[in-house]
Protein backbone atom coordinates (compact mmCIF):
# COMPACT_ATOMS: atom_id res chain seq x y z
CA UNK A 1 0.00 0.00 0.00
CA UNK A 2 0.96 3.54 -1.07
CA UNK A 3 0.74 4.95 2.27
CA UNK A 4 3.71 5.72 4.88
CA UNK A 5 4.18 2.97 7.59
CA UNK A 6 3.65 4.29 11.23
CA UNK A 7 5.63 2.92 14.07
CA UNK A 8 4.03 4.52 17.66
CA UNK A 9 6.24 4.34 20.46
CA UNK A 10 4.04 4.94 23.57
CA UNK A 11 6.44 6.11 26.43
CA UNK A 12 4.09 6.04 29.44
CA UNK A 13 3.85 9.53 30.94
CA UNK A 14 7.52 11.13 30.13
CA UNK A 15 7.43 14.50 31.11
CA UNK A 16 8.17 17.37 28.20
CA UNK A 17 9.97 19.54 31.46
CA UNK A 18 12.00 16.53 32.13
CA UNK A 19 12.97 16.05 28.36
CA UNK A 20 13.66 19.52 27.54
CA UNK A 21 15.94 19.44 30.77
CA UNK A 22 17.56 16.13 29.54
CA UNK A 23 18.11 17.51 26.30
CA UNK A 24 19.47 20.44 27.10
CA UNK A 25 22.06 18.79 29.40
CA UNK A 26 23.23 16.65 26.19
CA UNK A 27 21.72 13.45 28.22
CA UNK A 28 19.36 11.99 25.48
CA UNK A 29 21.09 12.36 22.05
CA UNK A 30 18.33 10.18 20.34
CA UNK A 31 15.46 12.43 21.96
CA UNK A 32 17.18 15.24 20.44
CA UNK A 33 17.54 14.05 16.62
CA UNK A 34 13.43 12.82 17.06
CA UNK A 35 12.65 16.31 18.49
CA UNK A 36 14.26 17.95 15.89
CA UNK A 37 13.24 16.01 12.82
CA UNK A 38 9.29 15.71 13.95
CA UNK A 39 6.42 17.96 14.32
CA UNK A 40 5.63 18.64 17.91
CA UNK A 41 2.67 19.07 20.11
CA UNK A 42 1.88 19.65 24.08
CA UNK A 43 -1.34 16.83 24.42
CA UNK A 44 -4.42 17.92 26.90
CA UNK A 45 -6.05 14.70 28.75
CA UNK A 46 -9.34 17.23 28.85
CA UNK A 47 -10.18 15.23 32.21
CA UNK A 48 -10.11 16.48 35.92
CA UNK A 49 -7.54 14.97 38.57
CA UNK A 50 -10.16 11.85 39.54
CA UNK A 51 -10.20 10.48 35.59
CA UNK A 52 -6.56 11.10 34.99
CA UNK A 53 -5.01 8.11 34.91
CA UNK A 54 -3.29 6.27 31.47
CA UNK A 55 -5.28 3.13 31.26
CA UNK A 56 -7.90 5.42 30.74
CA UNK A 57 -6.54 7.94 28.71
CA UNK A 58 -4.43 5.49 26.22
CA UNK A 59 -8.04 4.20 25.39
CA UNK A 60 -8.70 8.03 24.40
CA UNK A 61 -5.59 7.71 22.12
CA UNK A 62 -7.02 4.30 20.45
CA UNK A 63 -10.46 5.38 19.97
CA UNK A 64 -10.71 9.01 20.02
CA UNK A 65 -13.24 8.87 22.98
CA UNK A 66 -13.10 10.67 25.77
CA UNK A 67 -13.69 9.22 29.51
CA UNK A 68 -17.39 10.17 29.25
CA UNK A 69 -17.71 8.17 26.04
CA UNK A 70 -16.00 5.10 26.63
CA UNK A 71 -16.53 4.49 29.91
CA UNK A 72 -13.67 2.19 30.98
CA UNK A 73 -12.94 3.51 34.77
CA UNK A 74 -10.41 0.46 35.75
CA UNK A 75 -6.56 -0.76 34.56
CA UNK A 76 -7.80 -4.84 33.13
CA UNK A 77 -11.51 -3.21 32.06
CA UNK A 78 -10.45 -2.89 28.32
CA UNK A 79 -12.63 -6.44 27.98
CA UNK A 80 -15.56 -3.60 28.73
CA UNK A 81 -15.13 -0.99 25.85
CA UNK A 82 -17.77 -0.88 23.31
CA UNK A 83 -16.25 0.99 21.23
CA UNK A 84 -13.54 0.08 18.02
CA UNK A 85 -10.01 1.08 17.96
CA UNK A 86 -7.78 2.37 15.40
CA UNK A 87 -6.36 -1.42 15.16
CA UNK A 88 -9.57 -3.01 14.27
CA UNK A 89 -10.17 0.02 11.41
CA UNK A 90 -7.29 -0.64 9.74
CA UNK A 91 -7.49 -3.97 10.05
CA UNK A 92 -11.50 -4.49 8.86
CA UNK A 93 -9.72 -2.45 5.90
CA UNK A 94 -6.95 -4.98 5.32
CA UNK A 95 -4.31 -2.93 6.93
CA UNK A 96 -1.77 -5.23 8.63
CA UNK A 97 -1.31 -4.35 12.14
CA UNK A 98 1.49 -5.11 15.42
CA UNK A 99 0.01 -4.43 18.13
CA UNK A 100 2.39 -5.23 21.02
CA UNK A 101 1.59 -4.06 24.83
CA UNK A 102 -0.64 -0.84 24.15
CA UNK A 103 -2.31 -0.42 27.37
CA UNK A 104 -5.67 -1.32 28.33
CA UNK A 105 -6.29 -2.67 25.19
CA UNK A 106 -9.35 -4.71 23.18
CA UNK A 107 -8.96 -5.69 19.88
CA UNK A 108 -11.41 -7.67 17.64
CA UNK A 109 -10.80 -11.07 15.95
CA UNK A 110 -9.84 -12.07 13.66
CA UNK A 111 -7.10 -9.17 13.17
CA UNK A 112 -4.64 -8.75 10.57
CA UNK A 113 -1.77 -8.98 12.48
CA UNK A 114 -0.74 -9.65 15.60
CA UNK A 115 -1.47 -8.38 18.82
CA UNK A 116 0.41 -9.07 22.41
CA UNK A 117 -2.03 -7.93 25.54
CA UNK A 118 -0.82 -5.26 28.13
CA UNK A 119 1.06 -6.88 31.57
CA UNK A 120 -2.38 -5.91 33.46
CA UNK A 121 -5.11 -7.51 31.29
CA UNK A 122 -6.95 -10.71 32.26
CA UNK A 123 -9.49 -11.32 30.27
CA UNK A 124 -6.96 -10.58 26.85
CA UNK A 125 -4.60 -13.23 25.02
CA UNK A 126 -2.10 -12.98 22.60
CA UNK A 127 -4.11 -13.34 19.08
CA UNK A 128 -2.13 -16.62 18.25
CA UNK A 129 -0.49 -19.08 20.72
CA UNK A 130 2.97 -18.11 19.61
CA UNK A 131 2.71 -15.20 21.50
CA UNK A 132 1.80 -16.54 24.60
CA UNK A 133 4.98 -17.75 26.41
CA UNK A 134 6.21 -13.82 26.57
CA UNK A 135 2.44 -12.78 27.31
CA UNK A 136 2.73 -14.83 30.89
CA UNK A 137 5.88 -14.15 31.51
CA UNK A 138 5.39 -10.26 31.39
CA UNK A 139 2.04 -10.65 32.77
CA UNK A 140 3.40 -12.05 36.24
CA UNK A 141 6.86 -9.86 36.11
CA UNK A 142 5.15 -6.80 35.97
CA UNK A 143 1.61 -7.57 38.17
CA UNK A 144 4.03 -8.40 40.85
CA UNK A 145 6.79 -6.44 40.96
CA UNK A 146 6.87 -5.14 44.14
CA UNK A 147 6.84 -8.67 45.66
CA UNK A 148 9.84 -10.25 45.64
CA UNK A 149 8.02 -13.69 45.29
CA UNK A 150 7.38 -13.79 41.65
CA UNK A 151 5.08 -16.57 41.25
CA UNK A 152 7.34 -18.52 37.84
CA UNK A 153 8.66 -21.64 38.00
CA UNK A 154 11.62 -23.00 36.12
CA UNK A 155 9.20 -24.43 33.07
CA UNK A 156 7.74 -20.59 33.02
CA UNK A 157 11.42 -19.49 32.83
CA UNK A 158 12.59 -22.07 30.17
CA UNK A 159 9.18 -21.33 28.04
CA UNK A 160 9.71 -17.88 27.77
CA UNK A 161 13.66 -18.47 27.58
CA UNK A 162 13.06 -20.49 24.08
CA UNK A 163 10.67 -17.97 22.80
CA UNK A 164 12.97 -14.83 23.11
CA UNK A 165 15.58 -17.08 21.35
CA UNK A 166 13.49 -17.65 18.19
CA UNK A 167 11.96 -14.20 18.40
CA UNK A 168 15.10 -11.96 18.14
CA UNK A 169 16.98 -11.73 21.46
CA UNK A 170 19.82 -9.73 20.87
CA UNK A 171 23.39 -9.63 22.55
CA UNK A 172 23.12 -5.86 24.04
CA UNK A 173 19.82 -7.13 25.88
CA UNK A 174 21.43 -10.54 26.87
CA UNK A 175 24.42 -8.62 27.94
CA UNK A 176 22.13 -6.22 30.12
CA UNK A 177 20.45 -9.17 31.68
CA UNK A 178 23.86 -10.53 32.69
CA UNK A 179 24.71 -7.57 34.05
CA UNK A 180 22.00 -7.03 36.40
CA UNK A 181 21.49 -10.61 37.97
CA UNK A 182 25.88 -9.93 38.56
CA UNK A 183 25.26 -6.98 40.18
CA UNK A 184 22.02 -7.99 42.10
CA UNK A 185 24.13 -10.98 43.21
CA UNK A 186 26.33 -8.48 44.89
CA UNK A 187 23.21 -7.17 46.28
CA UNK A 188 23.06 -3.52 44.10
CA UNK A 189 21.35 -1.94 41.64
CA UNK A 190 17.81 -4.56 41.85
CA UNK A 191 15.89 -1.01 41.09
CA UNK A 192 17.22 -0.87 37.95
CA UNK A 193 15.81 -4.24 37.00
CA UNK A 194 12.29 -2.82 35.73
CA UNK A 195 14.30 -1.69 32.47
CA UNK A 196 14.96 -5.12 31.46
CA UNK A 197 11.48 -5.46 29.68
CA UNK A 198 11.25 -2.81 27.48
CA UNK A 199 14.78 -4.33 26.00
CA UNK A 200 13.16 -7.51 25.72
CA UNK A 201 9.80 -6.39 24.42
CA UNK A 202 11.82 -4.19 22.08
CA UNK A 203 13.58 -7.11 20.59
CA UNK A 204 10.47 -9.34 20.02
CA UNK A 205 8.56 -5.94 18.31
CA UNK A 206 11.47 -5.56 16.13
CA UNK A 207 11.93 -8.95 15.20
CA UNK A 208 7.99 -9.41 14.19
CA UNK A 209 8.19 -6.17 12.99
CA UNK A 210 10.92 -6.91 10.42
CA UNK A 211 9.19 -10.44 10.27
CA UNK A 212 5.68 -9.31 9.27
CA UNK A 213 5.82 -5.66 7.74
CA UNK A 214 2.90 -4.20 9.12
CA UNK A 215 1.58 -0.72 8.03
CA UNK A 216 0.92 0.53 11.80
CA UNK A 217 2.93 -1.06 14.74
CA UNK A 218 2.97 0.01 18.83
CA UNK A 219 5.47 -0.80 21.14
CA UNK A 220 4.32 0.24 24.64
CA UNK A 221 6.81 0.83 27.57
CA UNK A 222 6.01 2.13 30.97
CA UNK A 223 9.44 2.01 32.91
CA UNK A 224 9.99 5.88 32.92
CA UNK A 225 6.39 6.48 34.62
CA UNK A 226 7.15 3.72 37.27
CA UNK A 227 10.81 5.81 38.09
CA UNK A 228 9.04 8.96 38.23
CA UNK A 229 6.55 7.50 41.12
CA UNK A 230 9.34 5.92 43.01
CA UNK A 231 12.13 8.24 42.65
CA UNK A 232 10.61 12.05 42.05
CA UNK A 233 11.59 12.43 45.63
CA UNK A 234 15.13 11.94 44.86
CA UNK A 235 15.76 14.24 41.69
CA UNK A 236 14.42 17.10 43.65
CA UNK A 237 14.55 16.85 47.25
CA UNK A 238 14.11 20.28 48.29
CA UNK A 239 10.45 19.99 47.14
CA UNK A 240 9.70 17.72 49.76
CA UNK A 241 8.89 17.38 53.41
CA UNK A 242 9.63 13.98 53.97
CA UNK A 243 12.99 13.33 53.12
CA UNK A 244 14.98 10.53 51.60
CA UNK A 245 17.79 9.37 53.74
CA UNK A 246 21.32 10.30 52.81
CA UNK A 247 21.61 6.10 51.48
CA UNK A 248 18.41 6.50 49.25
CA UNK A 249 20.12 9.63 47.95
CA UNK A 250 23.13 8.04 47.31
CA UNK A 251 21.47 5.09 45.31
CA UNK A 252 18.36 7.03 43.39
CA UNK A 253 19.31 10.49 43.04
CA UNK A 254 19.86 9.81 39.49
CA UNK A 255 17.13 7.36 38.99
CA UNK A 256 14.90 9.28 36.60
CA UNK A 257 17.70 10.32 34.71
CA UNK A 258 18.86 7.00 34.18
CA UNK A 259 15.12 5.77 33.17
CA UNK A 260 15.45 8.44 30.44
CA UNK A 261 18.24 7.67 29.04
CA UNK A 262 17.49 3.73 29.01
CA UNK A 263 14.50 4.99 27.10
CA UNK A 264 16.95 6.88 25.08
CA UNK A 265 18.36 4.25 23.77
CA UNK A 266 14.98 2.69 22.96
CA UNK A 267 14.37 6.35 20.77
CA UNK A 268 17.50 5.11 19.02
CA UNK A 269 16.44 2.20 18.03
CA UNK A 270 13.46 2.56 16.64
CA UNK A 271 15.16 6.06 14.61
CA UNK A 272 17.12 3.04 13.02
CA UNK A 273 13.80 0.48 12.24
CA UNK A 274 11.79 3.57 10.84
CA UNK A 275 12.63 3.87 7.15
CA UNK A 276 12.35 6.72 4.47
CA UNK A 277 8.86 5.35 3.78
CA UNK A 278 7.95 5.39 7.63
CA UNK A 279 6.80 7.73 9.97
CA UNK A 280 7.77 7.27 13.88
CA UNK A 281 5.46 8.58 16.68
CA UNK A 282 6.43 9.45 20.04
CA UNK A 283 3.30 9.40 22.48
CA UNK A 284 3.01 9.83 26.22
CA UNK A 285 -0.65 10.26 26.97
CA UNK A 286 0.26 12.18 30.12
CA UNK A 287 3.22 13.03 32.05
CA UNK A 288 3.40 13.51 35.56
CA UNK A 289 4.80 16.18 38.41
CA UNK A 290 5.58 15.91 42.20
CA UNK A 291 2.99 14.20 44.72
CA UNK A 292 3.04 16.13 47.63
CA UNK A 293 -0.29 15.70 49.22
CA UNK A 294 0.65 13.21 51.77
CA UNK A 295 3.97 14.86 52.85
CA UNK A 296 2.25 15.88 56.36
CA UNK A 297 1.54 11.90 57.22
CA UNK A 298 4.84 10.53 56.49
CA UNK A 299 4.41 10.18 52.79
CA UNK A 300 1.97 7.66 50.64
CA UNK A 301 2.84 4.07 51.32
CA UNK A 302 0.81 1.17 49.60
CA UNK A 303 -0.09 -2.44 50.80
CA UNK A 304 -0.96 -5.58 48.65
CA UNK A 305 -1.51 -9.66 49.54
CA UNK A 306 1.84 -11.60 49.73
CA UNK A 307 0.05 -14.43 47.93
CA UNK A 308 -3.71 -13.34 46.79
CA UNK A 309 -5.14 -16.79 46.41
CA UNK A 310 -3.81 -17.54 50.31
CA UNK A 311 -5.44 -13.96 51.05
CA UNK A 312 -8.54 -15.25 49.46
CA UNK A 313 -8.54 -18.61 51.51
CA UNK A 314 -8.16 -16.56 54.95
CA UNK A 315 -10.80 -14.61 54.05
CA UNK A 316 -12.82 -17.57 53.21
CA UNK A 317 -13.86 -15.67 50.22
CA UNK A 318 -15.88 -18.53 48.04
CA UNK A 319 -16.60 -19.35 44.32
CA UNK A 320 -13.90 -17.39 43.81
CA UNK A 321 -12.36 -18.31 39.54
CA UNK A 322 -9.35 -16.32 39.07
CA UNK A 323 -7.44 -13.00 40.99
CA UNK A 324 -5.83 -10.72 38.61
CA UNK A 325 -3.22 -8.39 40.34
CA UNK A 326 -3.35 -4.66 38.46
CA UNK A 327 -0.99 -1.92 39.73
CA UNK A 328 0.26 -0.82 43.33
CA UNK A 329 -2.33 -1.99 45.99
CA UNK A 330 -5.47 -2.94 43.47
CA UNK A 331 -6.39 -6.05 41.93
CA UNK A 332 -9.55 -7.84 40.64
CA UNK A 333 -11.57 -10.90 42.28
CA UNK A 334 -13.90 -13.11 39.53
CA UNK A 335 -16.65 -15.05 41.00
CA UNK A 336 -18.23 -17.82 39.61
CA UNK A 337 -21.37 -16.44 40.22
CA UNK A 338 -22.83 -12.67 41.51
CA UNK A 339 -24.49 -13.82 44.64
CA UNK A 340 -20.72 -15.49 45.35
CA UNK A 341 -19.57 -12.35 44.34
CA UNK A 342 -21.44 -9.82 46.45
CA UNK A 343 -20.55 -11.84 49.23
CA UNK A 344 -16.87 -11.54 48.75
CA UNK A 345 -17.40 -7.72 48.62
CA UNK A 346 -19.03 -7.52 51.43
CA UNK A 347 -16.30 -10.06 53.34
CA UNK A 348 -13.71 -7.58 51.73
CA UNK A 349 -15.25 -4.48 53.44
CA UNK A 350 -15.80 -5.88 56.52
CA UNK A 351 -12.05 -6.75 57.16
CA UNK A 352 -10.86 -4.16 59.74
CA UNK A 353 -7.68 -2.79 61.37
CA UNK A 354 -7.67 -3.61 65.67
CA UNK A 355 -8.89 0.35 65.51
CA UNK A 356 -11.98 -0.69 63.58
CA UNK A 357 -10.36 1.34 60.59
CA UNK A 358 -11.43 -0.18 57.40
CA UNK A 359 -8.69 -2.09 54.91
CA UNK A 360 -10.25 -2.60 51.70
CA UNK A 361 -11.74 -0.42 49.02
CA UNK A 362 -14.09 -2.56 46.72
CA UNK A 363 -16.74 -2.16 44.39
CA UNK A 364 -18.80 -5.21 42.40
CA UNK A 365 -19.64 -5.17 38.96
CA UNK A 366 -21.36 -8.49 38.46
CA UNK A 367 -18.87 -11.43 38.82
CA UNK A 368 -16.04 -8.79 39.14
CA UNK A 369 -14.92 -7.03 42.30
CA UNK A 370 -12.35 -4.63 41.97
CA UNK A 371 -10.45 -4.06 45.37
CA UNK A 372 -7.42 -2.49 46.81
CA UNK A 373 -6.07 -2.21 50.30
CA UNK A 374 -6.79 0.91 51.58
CA UNK A 375 -4.48 1.87 53.94
CA UNK A 376 -1.91 4.38 52.95
CA UNK A 377 0.23 5.03 55.88
CA UNK A 378 2.98 3.61 57.24
CA UNK A 379 1.79 0.88 60.40
CA UNK A 380 4.42 -0.49 62.84
CA UNK A 381 5.33 -4.26 62.80
CA UNK A 382 2.95 -4.91 65.26
CA UNK A 383 -0.21 -3.88 63.40
CA UNK A 384 -3.53 -6.21 63.83
CA UNK A 385 -6.39 -7.28 61.48
CA UNK A 386 -9.35 -8.20 62.42
CA UNK A 387 -10.99 -10.83 60.50
CA UNK A 388 -14.89 -10.86 59.54
CA UNK A 389 -14.91 -14.40 61.08
CA UNK A 390 -14.18 -12.79 64.69
CA UNK A 391 -10.18 -13.94 64.73
CA UNK A 392 -7.15 -11.73 64.26
CA UNK A 393 -4.31 -12.11 62.45
CA UNK A 394 -0.95 -9.61 62.23
CA UNK A 395 -1.05 -7.40 59.06
CA UNK A 396 2.49 -8.76 58.22
CA UNK A 397 0.95 -12.10 57.87
CA UNK A 398 -1.31 -11.04 54.64
CA UNK A 399 0.25 -7.80 53.41
CA UNK A 400 3.56 -6.48 52.57
CA UNK A 401 4.15 -2.47 52.44
CA UNK A 402 5.82 -2.02 48.56
CA UNK A 403 9.18 -0.52 48.75
CA UNK A 404 8.37 2.99 48.29
CA UNK A 405 7.08 6.17 49.00
CA UNK A 406 4.72 7.94 46.35
CA UNK A 407 6.64 10.88 44.90
CA UNK A 408 5.15 11.20 41.34
CA UNK A 409 1.58 12.33 40.52
CA UNK A 410 -0.51 12.37 37.20
CA UNK A 411 -0.06 15.63 34.88
CA UNK A 412 -3.06 16.46 32.14
CA UNK A 413 -0.24 17.50 29.25
CA UNK A 414 1.85 15.30 27.39
CA UNK A 415 3.93 14.83 24.55
CA UNK A 416 2.84 13.54 20.46
CA UNK A 417 5.69 14.01 18.42
CA UNK A 418 5.51 12.92 14.53
CA UNK A 419 8.78 12.51 12.95
CA UNK A 420 7.12 12.07 9.06
CA UNK A 421 9.08 11.05 5.83
CA UNK A 422 10.15 14.86 5.48
CA UNK A 423 12.01 14.75 8.76
CA UNK A 424 10.34 18.39 9.03
CA UNK A 425 10.94 20.35 12.63
CA UNK A 426 7.47 22.16 13.46
CA UNK A 427 6.43 23.32 16.75
CA UNK A 428 2.98 23.21 17.35
CA UNK A 429 1.50 26.71 19.18
CA UNK A 430 -1.51 24.97 20.25
CA UNK A 431 -2.65 21.61 22.82
CA UNK A 432 -3.55 18.67 20.89
CA UNK A 433 -6.55 16.55 22.26
CA UNK A 434 -5.87 13.08 23.23
CA UNK A 435 -9.00 12.45 21.00
CA UNK A 436 -7.61 14.09 17.71
CA UNK A 437 -4.86 11.58 17.35
CA UNK A 438 -7.19 8.53 16.61
CA UNK A 439 -9.04 9.89 13.96
CA UNK A 440 -6.17 11.80 12.23
CA UNK A 441 -4.01 8.65 11.85
CA UNK A 442 -7.27 6.36 10.07
CA UNK A 443 -7.58 9.78 7.79
CA UNK A 444 -3.81 9.24 7.01
CA UNK A 445 -4.93 5.75 5.69
CA UNK A 446 -8.57 7.15 4.06
CA UNK A 447 -10.47 5.85 6.52
CA UNK A 448 -13.25 8.41 8.29
CA UNK A 449 -15.41 7.30 11.08
CA UNK A 450 -18.69 9.13 11.69
CA UNK A 451 -18.79 10.74 15.14
CA UNK A 452 -15.06 11.09 15.84
CA UNK A 453 -13.36 14.33 15.72
CA UNK A 454 -11.31 15.27 12.36
CA UNK A 455 -8.35 17.34 12.52
CA UNK A 456 -5.61 18.62 9.58
CA UNK A 457 -3.16 19.46 11.95
CA UNK A 458 -0.88 15.96 12.45
CA UNK A 459 0.68 15.40 9.44
CA UNK A 460 1.94 11.45 9.30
Amino acid sequence: MSKSRIIQLECNELCPSLMERFIAAGKLPNFKRMRDESQLFITDAEEQQEALEPWIQWITVHTGLRYEEHGVFNLGDAHKLQARSVWDFLSEKNYKVWICGSMNLKYEQPINGLVLPDAWSSERTPCTPELEPLCNFVRRSVQEHTNEKVPMSKADYFRVLSFLLSHGLSLSTTTAILGQLFSEARGRDGWKRAVLLDKLLWDVFAYIYRREQPDFATLFSNSCAHFQHKYWRNMEPELFSVKPSAAEQEQYRDAILFAYQQTDQLMGKALQLADENTTLVFATALSQQPYLGAEDDGGKVFYRPHDFSAFAATLGLTGVTQISPVMSEEFHVYFDNESAAEQGLQTLLDLRLDDNRPVMKARREGNDVFAGCQIFAKLGSDAVLQLPDGTQRALAELFYQADSVKSGMHHPDGMFWVRNPSRTHKPAADKLALREIAPAILAHYDITVPGLPSTARIDF
